[in-house]
């Protein structure tokens, strides 16, 4: 009876492994990981799933990927999948192995070859992937993802994208760019970031003692009003959502929590606590001191808040010490430089077109539609359902789909 890759694994990849440390070793784990479970088709079938047979991570990174292969086939032919799969994942290290020959890559230089055991232990790996050493990294790692009692999992990408998020503010940089598609979970991204910065006590003084001051911000109450239900996770005075009607009531900006959220146009509002140099009620934003907020989440940042001619450009720069991550669905276009060159290329990218082929998002057809308007002015029995309209404008066929 031949060896089939069950045994080959259970017999001969498992116990080198282990022997290396991993599913021993404190924060060493190994797991098989669904990487996406393909492209949804018609007639309710999908294309073909992606699986990684073995992810080995280490003080919360994914540092290595292992296709395996029963022993009767050559112990390389699996480097094609484990190569896809360790990009995906962003993995260092791709492995293919039959049990027993082992071949390995690194995906940061492009050395390849086989290699001789013992495999490489964590402690090996992990400083193979970062000799530099960094103590954030280390204490955001340590941190595990709020998962709602086993109920939320991250998929790839976003794990991803909140990896490279902290590994950013590891390495001290201030300007943070997300660009994911619309429907993958920007604000479960935030969530996670929010919660790991949280618990691991970072905050702009990098002194590890006092907890961070978290502001979300959004161009829409809806959005604002979603984020403050998706962090419930928090203790609830640990969060506060900023409303006009709530500052009015307190006599004040609130300042006693942890994670803020409003939108720009209730921090443009006068707070009524002061005035500025001209004599005119200072804005609701500048009753906080420039530094008061650690970390500055702006959602769909394209709509504005970074555009050098938006009035709203003004709280960032207010709050210029905060680190200040830009959330956007908008690839780079000539309408959108600006957002690019305040927080810089992203970080993280995950496009619409990759979110289908995955399977995470439903494909879509474009159908195309005449209309007999050729322009359009607002009259007293229309409803402005998003975004700011001159009513007293006459719109024309250029302006259509650009507001």
């Amino acid at each position: 009876m031949s060896e089939t890759e069950a045994d080959t694994r259970a017999n001969r990849i498992d116990p080198v492994l282990r022997d290396a440390g991993w599913g021993v070793v404190d924060g060493a784990h190994i797991h098989r990981e669904l990487i996406c479970p393909g492209r949804i088709l018609a007639g309710g079938q999908r294309g073909a799933a992606l699986s990684a047979d073995y992810v080995l991570s280490y003080r919360g990174r994914k540092l290595a990927v292992i296709e395996a292969k029963r022993a009767g086939l050559g112990h390389s032919d699996g480097v094609g999948q484990a190569k896809e799969y360790a990009g995906r994942l962003q993995a260092r290290f791709a492995y293919a192995t039959n049990g027993i020959g082992w071949y390995g890559i690194d995906m940061h230089s492009g050395t390849e070859g086989d290699i001789a055991l013992p495999f490489p232990s964590p402690d090996e790996l992990w400083l193979r992937c970062f000799p530099d050493g960094n103590d954030w990294r280390e204490r955001f790692g340590a941190v595990p993802f709020e998962t709602g009692g086993g109920k939320w999992h991250p998929r790839y990408y976003q794990h991803n994208a909140i990896t490279a998020v902290l590994e950013a503010i590891a390495q001290d940089k201030n300007r943070i760019l997300l660009t994911l598609a619309t429907g993958t979970g920007k604000t479960s991204i935030a969530f996670q970031i929010a919660w790991k910065l949280f618990h691991a006590r970072w905050n702009l003084s990098r002194d590890p003692v006092r907890r961070p001051r978290i502001l979300f911000l959004a161009d829409r109450n809806i959005l604002a009003d979603q984020a403050f239900n998706a962090f419930s996770a928090f203790a609830p005075d640990a969060l506060c959502r900023i409303r006009p009607e709530e500052i009015r009531r307190r006599g004040g900006i609130p300042r006693n929590a942890s994670v803020f959220f409003t939108i720009f146009q209730t921090f443009m509002t006068g707070g009524g606590e002061s005035e500025g140099d001209g004599g005119e009620p200072q804005f609701t934003f500048e009753g906080y001191e420039p530094d008061f907020f650690d970390f500055i989440v702006i959602d769909e940042c394209h709509r504005g808040g970074a555009r050098d001619e938006s009035t709203w450009r003004g709280i960032l720069d207010y709050f210029k010490p905060a680190v200040q991550l830009g959330l956007t669905a908008t690839p780079k276009r000539d309408v959108n430089v600006d957002t690019y060159a305040y927080f810089g290329e992203p970080v993280y990218s995950y496009a619409l077109k990759e979110g289908i082929g995955d399977g995470f998002l439903t494909p879509f057809k474009v159908r195309q539609m005449a209309s007999t308007m050729d322009e359009y002015r607002y009259s007293d029995g229309d409803t402005v359902l998003a975004g700011d309209l001159d009513r007293d404008r006459t719109y024309t066929e250029a302006d259509f789909n650009t507001r």
